[in-house]
């Protein structure tokens, strides 16, 4: 039973800090049913692998209940080399910190999309390629399958259910094992332990986050609990509570065809970055984040000490509610959960909860306003909560015609009541920090191209003679 998981993030030997495993040793496991081992068949800066065999104890397995479904079914079965729950328990075992998405060393990396590819030597699959893709392309990975036959001296004996598996794309690697560990027994069917309700809980942890969302949620809800009736009753009706409504869907798809467009050159990650960077370059030490949607900076900024207290902050409740699920409040560690906190609010209000902080950052926030309400926005920011410094991005509407899937005259998302040129956003920004009595310096996000400019512009307001 092996599965191994390759990155080409560089340096890629930053793997074994994620796993916990050092790539230059082999460890061994003792699991009860058996043995696991963790090697590593190549680590070096541009590519790391690391493999988890899982050996099975036939003797070991004989010992347990015994099947009737032939005589010699405990001696001859696929338990030892097909992928099942043996070896989502392993994972949690052995894996258990990544699983978790904690690393002491590299919490920055543990939280950050990465290139991974994990392989299985065999999986089963009840209804072929076709299962296999519906479980792992919602879910965003590129599936590669390969089938074989039953006996290749009997080819006439038809196809195996088994598969050699394949998944790559840029994901978290905490999201990668959670998703093995629940789909694999999802795709055996079995689960070599009692089912009981303490499985609805495990089900409804692991699949925090996507499993609500996921078009196959009702057939791996009962693979998962192997169809035990009250199980799958409970477990369902709790992920419908927690399922996204219409208008959540619908901003889902807004949100997915924005990064779409802005996609190949990786915007968000770049916007991120010169936020956090302007922000430290500002001394900033305890920050708002101003429509923190789902809380997307403030991870990176509580990844940085300096920043020692970050609020965000949003209109609606089902935004902090996801932002409270992507920080994993409720596991946080408690000295890292001291300096974060989400609070609900209107940012065209004044709200005296907002004064008194180093900085306030509003990250692709104003286009999504209203005209008139813009106006109040800027007291609310800048007259009442008034922060020692503002740093705002907004799209820079020149750079659309450079998108070549964005029709001409469309804006890049549906909810932008408008997207400035350069000269708007400077005209604006220069009369705000006028009225206001901030100092008002411009910088450029993304490529910069000679004819219209870079695709988002940023704005930074300090207080005048600071």
């Amino acid at each position: 039973m092996l599965l191994t998981i390759t990155t080409t993030h560089r340096p890629a030997t930053e793997l074994g800090y994620l796993l916990h495993k050092h790539p230059g040793r082999c460890q061994s496991f003792e699991m009860g049913f058996g043995q696991a081992h963790v090697f590593y068949p190549e680590a070096n800066e541009d590519r790391c692998t690391a493999a988890l065999l899982m050996d099975i104890d036939p003797v070991g397995l004989v010992r347990r209940e015994r099947r009737a479904d032939f005589a010699l079914y405990d001696y001859v079965n696929d338990r030892p080399y097909v992928a099942s729950s043996f070896l989502s328990t392993t994972i949690a075992q052995v894996y258990g910190s990544a699983l978790n998405g904690h690393c002491k060393t590299h919490p920055q990396l543990a939280e950050a999309p990465i290139a991974l590819e994990a392989r299985l030597a065999a999986v089963p699959s009840p209804n072929g390629e076709e299962t296999l893709r519906r479980l792992f392309e919602p879910l965003g990975y590129a599936v590669e399958m390969e089938g074989c036959l039953l006996d290749e001296q009997f080819p006439e004996w038809g196809q195996s259910r088994f598969y050699r598996l394949g998944l790559s794309g840029t994901v978290r690697l905490a999201d990668l094992l959670t998703h093995l560990y629940v789909l694999i027994p999802v795709l055996d069917a079995g689960k070599h332990y009692f089912i009981g309700r303490d499985e609805v809980d495990k089900l409804l942890e692991r699949g925090e986050g996507w499993l609500a969302d996921h078009p196959e949620r009702e057939w791996i809800t009962r693979r998962y609990l192997m169809r035990r009736q009250v199980l799958v009753r409970e477990a369902l009706g709790r992920l419908s509570e927690s399922a996204p409504d219409e208008d959540e869907r619908a901003e889902r798809q807004d949100r997915e065809e924005e990064e779409m467009v802005e996609q190949p050159l990786s915007l968000q990650e770049q916007r991120l970055a010169a936020v956090v960077e302007a922000l430290k370059v500002g001394g900033a030490a305890r920050v708002l984040d101003l429509g923190c949607g789902e809380g997307q900076l403030i991870g990176q900024l509580l990844a940085d000490q300096q920043f020692a207290e970050v609020v965000g902050v949003d209109v609606s409740h089902v935004q902090l509610q996801k932002a409270a699920r992507r920080l994993k409040l409720e596991r946080m560690p408690p000295m890292k959960r001291q300096r974060v906190r989400l609070m609900q609010g209107a940012l065209t209000y004044r709200d005296d909860r907002l004064s008194g902080y180093d900085a306030a950052a509003l990250v692709e926030v104003i286009e999504h306003l209203d005209a008139p309400r813009l106006a109040a926005l800027e007291r609310a920011v800048f007259e009442f909560a008034r922060p020692g410094c503002v740093v705002i991005t907004t799209p820079n509407a020149e750079y659309n015609v450079r998108f070549e899937t964005l029709p001409a005259g469309k804006l890049r998302h549906r909810d932008h009541r408008f997207e400035w040129t350069r000269a708007e956003f400077r005209a604006w920004g220069e009369r705000v920090g006028e009225k206001y009595g901030y100092q008002t310096a411009f910088a450029t996000i993304g490529p910069d191209d000679p004819e219209v400019g870079s695709p988002t512009q940023m704005g930074i307001f300090s207080h005048a003679g600071e």
